[in-house]
């Protein structure tokens, strides 16, 4: 099953890529990799994700931001290569979590987006991974979510 199919067989549309809010690109491709700009949870053009996590809001509602922002991590990367089945491995994931001073919990965050990758791509999708708590990330999201994939 390809990439395409697992995402509808979860139940999943890849977004239309959110539009750069600086002077960026979503993502670049040299040579055989692609590193996707940090997404933010957007849907439909709103952030649905917002707040320092661990006070405003809490470390499940958080990891399903970093879901959404691995979706459109994944739309970026696809709107880059073309097809998602040109991936042979999701090579590298960052995860910032607005933390708020007491929170240790970001890998538990980071793990929405690593599971969604991993259950899109099967084992392609395991990847290394770091997973850091900010003070702030741009629109006060709560979480942002970066890639380096390897394509083929």
């Amino acid at each position: 099953m390809n990439p395409e199919e697992k995402l509808a067989e979860l139940g999943l549309t890849l977004p239309e890529v959110v539009p750069p809010l600086a002077a960026y690109v979503p993502a670049v491709q040299t040579g055989t990799l692609v590193y996707t700009s940090g997404q933010v949870p957007m849907v439909e053009g709103k952030l649905v994700g917002s707040g320092k996590v661990g006070a405003d809001v809490t470390p499940e509602d958080a990891q399903g931001h970093a879901r959404i922002c691995a979706l459109n991590a994944i739309a970026a990367l696809k709107a880059q290569v073309g097809e998602l089945s040109r991936v042979n491995r999701i090579v590298k994931v960052v995860v910032f979590v607005a933390s708020a001073p007491d929170f240790t919990g970001q890998p538990g965050v980071g793990n929405g987006a690593s599971e969604l990758l991993r259950d899109v791509f099967g084992d392609k999708g395991v990847h290394a991974r770091s997973a850091v708590g900010v003070a702030a990330l741009p629109l006060d999201a709560s979480v942002e979510v970066e890639l380096i994939a390897e394509v083929s």
